[in-house]
């Protein structure tokens, strides 16, 4: 099982917005910005008010959270912000999975 760490700080969201790359994968939008000085992964969620209700959106959150420490992709170290549309909230757990660890190979494989 992966560590993955919380997303903080007003300095980290600027730089993924600045320097980070996004990719889209299924229902999911992953943006990663590599940081070496980082011991581990630290991961954010942004979820739209437009995917549905608050109850939604924390379930899509929780699903998510959830398929990421299911993941067999090692993360590498740096700042992940995931994004969801309301498709994910439909999508079934393994491919859910599968659109992280397609995310997240593409990220770091651009990133080698």
């Amino acid at each position: 099982m992966t560590t993955v760490g919380r997303l903080r700080g007003r300095r980290t969201f600027t730089a993924l917005a600045q320097q980070g790359r996004t990719v889209r994968s299924g229902p999911l939008r992953v943006r990663f910005l590599a940081a070496p000085e980082v011991a581990s992964a630290s991961v954010g969620y942004a979820i739209s008010k437009a995917t549905g209700g608050a109850v939604d959106r924390n379930r899509i959150r929780r699903r998510i959270r959830s398929a990421i420490l299911c993941s067999t992709t090692p993360l590498t170290s740096g700042f992940y912000l995931v994004s969801a549309d309301a498709a994910a909230l439909r999508a079934s757990f393994p491919d859910l999975t599968a659109a992280w660890n397609a995310a997240v190979s593409r990220l770091t494989g651009e990133s080698a």
